[in-house]
């Protein structure tokens, strides 16, 4: 076996379509779009690069066949987590980086090969430990292994092969955390807490709750910043806001598959204090185009967009401030959405949110309550380079503040 690092374009042509090959008989795996991979590994799309590098590899057998890929990478804002824990306590994890885009052949001796490759260059930049798989980038993508649910995977996230979690456990990766995708049909009753819950709210005039307009995008990109800054500095304490260009990007990238009536906002007396959003499921588009976006691609994304053949959607992101939690704003921002959505559109079929991590019961609770049941399980796995330490799972949150995945 060859370790061949991904230097040229070539290489870079091997690593997107070593999947293909691995996946030729799993009909529910559907191919990422190649430009989605190769944005990660770009300096100039990528801004982890600001503060972070990252190398990947391929693997090839003794008949030069490419037989696995892997990427290791350092994020030097977050390579020590600090937590609050619950009791007041303070936990100061030891120094870790990361690996991910993990793909091999049913072999342990190739994988192991591609572990201990990230294992080797992390530890040489003083790292103690590695989580994997996970992305070089924000928790919204490309995070975990499916360990559970070998259903078609929705936008951004990886389908496995059901023998990677016997390698990576084999190697000594143990569970960090679990990450949830919850489903439910879009015309399922709430249940009957909920709507309790959310008239005690929606009867105060203090606050309103809508649907984002498009031709109004610069307020609720403001909105969207102020709130996730608000509800997420237990989890990214230290790590800095998020910025007003930040929250613009990431509406500049929604905005062609925006659907108004699926993003909601809270406001209390005009302040903004949750939203709660989802998207039009795109890999039920995407899974038409074999990974490509180029002209052909994108006049097929705009037919398919016009025909409404995405019937799923997605939960990408539900947060509330603070001081606004545990006062039923949740239920109320659910039942806003559930009366439009369930009784005046009848667009989607099916809703998929993902991911919840269980270190957040109480956001498991809250959709639990919508009616949503467990579909897939994602593993989050942690490898300590020095075994005789003691292993500790990620933190349970004091607070539920959000169904997303902040880094």
């Amino acid at each position: 076996m060859q370790l061949i690092e991904v230097t040229t374009p070539a290489h870079r042509k091997e690593f997107l379509e070593l999947p293909v090959r691995i996946y030729k008989n799993e009909p529910n795996w559907i191919r990422p779009l190649d430009q989605d991979i190769e944005k990660v590994f770009d300096p100039a799309k990528n801004p982890f690069f600001k503060h972070g590098e990252c190398i990947r590899w391929l693997l090839q057998d003794s008949s030069g066949k490419v037989i696995g890929r892997v990427a290791a990478f350092i994020d030097r804002e977050s390579t020590v987590k600090t937590w609050t824990l619950p009791d007041g306590t303070i936990r100061k994890d030891q120094p870790t980086g990361g690996m991910g885009f993990f793909e091999c052949i049913n072999d342990q001796k190739a994988a192991f090969t591609l572990f201990d490759a990230c294992k080797q260059w992390l530890e040489a930049r003083g790292m103690e430990a590695m989580d994997g798989p996970i992305n070089f980038g924000e928790r919204d993508q490309w995070w975990g292994l499916l360990v559970d649910g070998f259903l078609p995977p929705n936008y951004g996230m990886f389908y496995h092969m059901p023998y990677y979690k016997e390698l990576f456990e084999a190697y000594g990766f143990q569970v960090f955390f679990n990450q949830y995708t919850y489903y439910r049909t879009v015309k399922a009753p709430l249940h009957p807490a909920v709507f309790a819950r959310a008239d005690r709210v929606r009867s105060n005039p203090d606050y309103t709750f809508d649907h984002i307009k498009k031709n109004n995008l610069e307020k609720y990109t403001e909105d969207f910043r102020v709130i996730f800054n608000r509800s997420w500095g237990e989890i990214k304490a230290g790590e800095g806001e998020m910025s007003y260009e930040q929250s613009r990007s990431i509406m500049k990238q929604l905005k062609p598959i925006i659907d108004e009536k699926l993003i909601w906002f809270g406001y209390y007396k005009g302040e903004p204090i949750g939203f709660f959003v989802m998207l039009p499921e795109m890999n039920q588009i995407f899974r038409h185009m074999n990974g490509k976006f180029d002209l052909l691609a994108k006049i097929k994304f705009l037919w398919h967009q016009w025909r409404g053949t995405s019937r799923k959607m997605f939960g990408v992101v539900f947060g509330v401030v603070p001081e606004h939690q545990g006062k039923a704003v949740d239920a109320a921002i659910v039942m806003a959405a559930r009366d439009l959505i369930q009784d005046h559109y009848d667009r989607y079929d099916d809703l998929e949110m993902n991911w919840i991590g269980d270190f957040n019961p109480p956001m498991m609770k809250v959709v639990e309550l919508m009616g949503g049941k467990i579909i897939k399980v994602h593993a989050t796995y942690r490898k300590l380079f020095d075994e005789s330490k003691p292993f500790e799972r990620h933190p349970i949150l004091k607070k539920g503040p959000a169904k997303t995945n902040p880094s």
